[in-house]
């Protein structure tokens, strides 16, 4: 069995923001010559998920709705309680972030067969950004032969 390990880093916007990662790892995929086995997406970071969803402009702004009224930027959390902690002064206040990270997941593994990601019609791989506007990085691991 081949392992091939690749990367995709990508800048996200402002504040929560998805970002439909198909198109990296289609060519992920077809650079690594492997036809048979899996492919693993997980995010470097703990204020970004990994989550399989459709990317439909709509839905898209449901789900940032969602996760905003779910878990409000300006509630009362113990983490963005800088003083206490022990963090530069200007670490931001963004324990909403880690906590949508938490109930979404940091990866998602992808079975491939023929050198096709095995994925529903309307479903993509996504990177959720929580906490934006960052340069992000999504460890690709593509397994098989």
């Amino acid at each position: 069995m081949k392992i091939i390990p690749t990367f995709i880093e990508l800048k996200t916007g402002q504040g929560i923001t998805l970002h439909d990662l198909m198109p990296e790892l289609h060519n992920a995929v077809a650079r690594s010559g492997i036809q048979n086995g899996f492919v693993t997406v997980t995010s470097q970071h703990t204020t970004t998920a990994i989550a399989i969803n459709e990317n439909e402009e709509r839905l898209v702004e449901d789900v940032k709705t969602f996760l905003t009224r779910l878990i409000p930027p300006n509630g009362r959390y113990l983490h963005n309680d800088i003083a206490l902690r022990d963090c530069p002064p200007d670490e931001p206040e963004n324990a909403h972030s880690h906590l949508a990270a938490m109930l979404l997941g940091s990866s998602e593994v992808i079975a491939l067969v023929d050198g096709r990601l095995v994925l529903g019609q309307y479903q993509s791989v996504m990177l959720y950004e929580l906490d934006g506007p960052r340069t992000r990085r999504v460890s690709v691991q593509i397994y098989g032969e």
